[in-house]
């Protein structure tokens, strides 16, 4: 039973910077669809960034330039730089693993870790 871990969130200030990463608790073929989702207080979930099997990544607008995603290897599968960050930035930030190489349903979540930009 495969279980994802985040960590690296935690309080900074506007302008600062953090490096999410995602570990897998058991081997997980990296060559699906991983995401980054987050959900701010009295907010609904929202996808932050993706990156397919092929490697293509999606942002949203609102992280567009300042968010990059990428994969990485067997244990720590994915990761998530966070530059410029700003208080709209905080939330819960979740990893998510989806069936597919094309991101159809993601299926596999992690318990989130906190970000707060003051």
């Amino acid at each position: 039973h495969v279980q994802l871990v985040e960590s690296g969130g935690g309080s900074v200030q506007a302008g600062g910077s953090l490096r999410l990463s995602c570990v897998a608790s058991t081997y997980t073929y990296t060559g699906n669809c991983m995401g980054w989702f987050r959900q701010g207080a009295g907010k609904e979930r929202e996808m932050v960034a993706r990156i397919d099997g092929y490697g293509s990544t999606t942002y949203a607008d609102s992280v567009k330039g300042r968010f990059t995603i990428s994969k990485g290897n067997a244990k720590i599968i994915l990761y998530l730089q966070i530059n410029s960050l700003s208080p709209e930035d905080t939330a819960m930030y979740y990893c998510a693993a989806a069936a597919d190489r094309w991101c159809s349903s993601f299926y596999l979540w992690g318990r989130g870790t906190q970000v707060t930009v003051s």
